[in-house]
């Protein structure tokens, strides 16, 4: 088998120095044009292909993006990375991967093994929106923070607009002529629960309503809190026309409740879900309107971001991106 092409052996076809070599494929200005076009055609001629890792070596950058996540099993984890991944790679970038697991230690483990490496950035992206603490680095590399913000508003960030998802969600019931809307909540410890219910009721006060119950129902995530309160409002005395679901399991949950209870949806009641969730939105029945968080693309944006920070262009503060109503039957 015959042994790989090296610098050397392009310095010696191209007459000269492994150091001018090396700075004439690096694109280093030191070298005269006709030396420069002297080694490509050597090293082409040869078939060379660069050490990556040496390269690095003798670069200010490696061309390398580190990726830490909190929760790689976390279904929306997964779209944020698919869209900074996207980003990265139109790029030519390399990403390295690694799963904290939700552990504190073993996140800064695994930062420390990629500055090591000498990655040029970091994309931390979080498990739920809540904001997390910054991460304590030991190297001047830009962070990005996506899904879940940094609290130091000096850091760059960029979280879904949980707000402006809950006012999409009422202001589509309110212009369907609904009146009467319940809003079946997830945890309250949640940020995105939080702000949602700020959204819904942003929207209703605009419109001159009032929520149902006069309050958010905060409760669990699962199908079987959207069943619970759903039932409760139907057997209750308030009128109800529409009930917004703090998530598209609440959301199903409430459509269940209401069909056993021999209500029509979206004819007697609406509902409304948020996250989009293709495995539930279109196996419901009917199919559920859901507001979508555009994760892909926030995953793209802040990879941009990143980028630019790393090309010398950052900018602090947190970045909240648009999401989209869905229509289907069910509103």
């Amino acid at each position: 088998m015959a042994s790989p092409v090296t610098l050397a052996d392009v310095a010696r076809a191209a007459g000269v120095s492994v150091a001018t070599a090396s700075k004439a494929l690096n694109g280093r200005a030191q070298v005269r044009e006709s030396t420069r076009v002297r080694v490509q055609e050597a090293a082409a001629a040869l078939s060379f292909t660069p050490n990556f890792f040496a390269q690095a070596l003798n670069s200010a950058r490696t061309g390398t993006i580190g990726m830490v996540t909190s929760d790689l099993d976390n279904r929306f984890v997964l779209p944020v990375l698919l869209g900074a991944e996207d980003a990265f790679g139109s790029g030519s970038l390399s990403v390295l991967l690694a799963d904290a697991r939700d552990d504190a230690l073993r996140e800064q483990l695994h930062l420390q093994t990629l500055l090591t490496r000498r990655v040029d950035g970091l994309l931390i992206v979080g498990r739920t929106t809540n904001p997390r603490p910054p991460v304590p680095l030991l190297a001047d590399v830009p962070v990005v923070y996506v899904y879940a913000p940094s609290s130091d508003p000096k850091d760059a960030s960029f979280t879904p607009d949980n707000v402006q998802a809950g006012r999409l969600a009422a202001e589509h019931l309110i212009e369907k002529g609904r009146t009467r809307i319940a809003l079946i909540n997830g945890e309250a410890s949640y940020a995105a629960a939080r702000d949602r219910a700020a959204g819904v009721q942003q929207a209703l006060t605009a419109a001159g309503l009032e929520m149902v119950g006069g309050t958010a129902l905060f409760g669990q995530w699962g199908e079987g809190w959207g069943r619970d309160c759903a039932r409760l409002l139907v057997r209750g005395g308030e009128p109800v026309d529409a009930i917004i679901g703090g998530s598209d399991h609440i959301a199903r949950g409430a459509i269940d409740a209401l069909r056993d209870e021999g209500v029509r949806v979206p004819e007697d009641i609406s509902v409304v879900g948020f996250d989009n969730w293709d495995l539930l939105v279109r196996e419901s029945r009917p199919p559920l309107t859901s507001i979508d968080m555009s994760l892909e693309e926030l995953g793209r944006a802040a990879a941009q971001h990143l980028v630019d920070a790393i090309g010398g262009a950052p900018s602090p503060g947190v970045v909240a991106g648009p999401v989209r109503l869905v229509v289907r039957d069910s509103a």
